[in-house]
């Protein structure tokens, strides 16, 4: 039996070489997931995936990395997304669950739930770095795959504009943080911040640097929330806080676990997105 012929994608193809291999492979609907904010210490974890169209429909003025992209930038190209995806949608995951589950378990689970909600069924799926099983087609998942994948760069740019969007809402519930400069991520205001007034109920409790801040040393606390009530931005009752633009193949979803479990202890140098501060 002949084994099939290698599927061979040059470097030089840019962009879009990867899914346009793939198509002439017969994976018509390829299907690219990405998320933002796995190294912020406080905000939600955002998963997003985007299914683009075949051929010259599917090609995007200025799309790249999210992170390579200015926020004006980012915010044209995510218009366009938005205009041309055959499907997209976007999963937020509360810093509460991102507590209760751990950080790696949500990161899948969002990204699967965000690649199962897509209106157009995938019938290939290439992940940025980690590989998402459960999905029913073949995938792969692309180191760096948004400066690889047209798909998966799109997924980046909408999950980055979502949670920049909802970092800035909660600066105005919370301004002593400075939640709308950093966006969660660790820098030094955001520490001086942290040691001033503690952390408030949209930071990650199972982080050293927030567990620190907390007063109880480098032990995340088993009662994570604050006592006193705060404000919370989103609830996962009512996912239309965050206004998006209306159209056919979007949608925005809270992911939401039926058995919470304690997660790990994860440290304040967890890798970061990798973007310009």
């Amino acid at each position: 039996m002949l084994a099939p012929p290698r599927t061979v994608v040059r470097r030089e193809g840019g962009l879009y070489a990867l899914e346009r291999a793939l198509q002439r492979r017969g994976f018509r609907h390829v299907a690219g997931a990405d998320e933002a904010g796995r190294g912020a210490c406080a905000g939600p974890l955002v998963a997003a995936a985007a299914l683009l169209p075949e051929g010259k429909r599917g090609e995007i003025d200025e799309l790249a990395d999210s992170k390579l992209l200015t926020p004006a930038a980012r915010e044209r190209v995510y218009e366009q997304v938005v205009e041309r995806a055959l499907a997209w949608s976007v999963v937020i995951v509360p810093a509460t669950e991102v507590d209760a589950r751990g950080l790696h378990v949500c990161n899948l689970a969002a990204m699967r739930r965000a690649l199962a909600s897509l209106t157009t069924p995938p019938e290939y799926v290439l992940t940025d770095g980690f590989p998402v099983d459960g999905l029913g087609v073949p995938g792969l998942a692309v180191w760096k795959g948004d400066r690889v994948a047209a798909c998966v760069a799109a997924a980046s740019v909408l999950a980055k504009v979502t949670r920049d969007r909802i970092m800035v809402e909660m600066h105005d519930q919370f301004p002593a943080y400075g939640f709308a400069v950093h966006k969660g991520y660790i820098t030094d205001e955001h520490s001086a911040a942290l040691k001033q007034h503690g952390p408030c109920a949209e930071h990650r409790f199972s982080y050293v640097n927030v567990a620190a801040a907390s007063g109880r040393g480098n032990r995340p606390p088993r009662a994570r929330r604050p006592v006193q009530a705060q404000p919370v931005l989103f609830d996962a009752s009512d996912s239309t806080s965050l206004v998006l633009p209306e159209t056919p193949g979007g949608t925005v979803g809270v992911a939401s676990g039926d058995q919470p479990r304690t997660s790990p202890s994860v440290g304040e140098d967890e890798a970061m997105e990798g973007e310009k501060r």
